[in-house]
């Protein structure tokens, strides 16, 4: 399927690893410019060599801190002048503490809220005047299945995504007739980094592999999803093909949604478990 992003600008904040690498790796192998910022060094240098290794267009990283909003605002208008514009926005990125709802001080929340809701914001606002000059965007945010379904061990994620959600809805009325949409990804257990840390802790000494075999077992299909299944839905939201589809929440959860939860990994986790 031809999805008619060859040549196009996309940033991927949150790309060095996990979720983020993979849809920034997919839209390489399309084609596409594909600039990625992160935190860790490390991770960059190996996000790169991975990136240019599919890449027919360039590759960028830059190591950026996106909860400082000047310096988020700075790095998509650099992106912008270096590669000649900007089309695709994705933002990727880590989870606040796990845990209900009574287990958090208002500065929890807080807390999360700078964490994950104010950034992808942020950066929403700062490429949106580089998308209306193109005259063609697409918004895409990295949340969680909490977008959408209820999950009490998971109150902090529920709170930031859902708000994720209704900023979403209301800038993709905004902006349609820019030519921009904005979809909202809500993917159920993937298989990433994060979350094989925290099957290792959760195992201690015990078989890490059926841990996560566990942590997969509640949905339909089984098993936990791999990033490119994920990184496979972003690509097709921000193609061509999907100029019609926008406001959308879309559930990558294998069916979790429908079997109801079941999540005894969660039950009495360290609130750090997850980080």
């Amino acid at each position: 399927m031809e999805l008619g992003l060859k040549g196009r600008v996309v940033l991927v904040a949150g790309g060095s690893s996990g979720i983020g690498l993979a849809c920034a790796r997919e839209f390489a192998a399309e084609g596409a410019h594909v600039a990625v910022c992160g935190r860790d060094p490390d991770r960059l240098a190996a996000a790169e060599r991975e990136l240019t290794a599919v890449a027919t267009g360039r590759v960028s990283v830059a190591g950026v801190d996106v909860t400082d909003g000047d310096a988020a605002r700075r790095w998509v208008d650099r992106v912008a002048a270096d590669l000649g514009g900007a089309h695709v926005l994705l933002v990727s990125g880590g989870s606040p503490p796990v845990g209900t709802a009574a287990q958090f001080e208002a500065d929890d929340y807080r807390a999360a809220v700078d964490r994950v809701l104010l950034p992808a914001i942020g950066l929403a606002l700062a490429v949106l005047p580089h998308l209306r000059a193109a005259g063609w965007g697409r918004l895409l945010f990295v949340a969680s299945e909490t977008a959408s379904v209820p999950i009490a061990p998971l109150t902090l994620s529920g709170v930031t995504r859902a708000a994720l959600v209704r900023f979403a809805q209301g800038l993709a009325v905004d902006v349609a007739r820019d030519g921009i949409t904005v979809n909202v990804l809500a993917p159920g257990g993937v298989r990433t980094p994060p979350m094989e840390r925290a099957a290792a802790r959760l195992a201690g000494d015990g078989d890490v592999e059926a841990r996560l075999a566990a942590m997969g077992h509640h949905n339909a299909l089984g098993r936990l999803a791999r990033p490119e299944e994920v990184a496979a839905v972003a690509a097709f939201l921000a193609s061509e093909r999907a100029s019609f589809v926008t406001a959308g929440v879309h559930l990558i959860d294998g069916g979790a949604s429908a079997t109801g939860p079941e999540l005894p990994h969660l039950t009495g986790v360290r609130k750090d478990t997850y980080a």
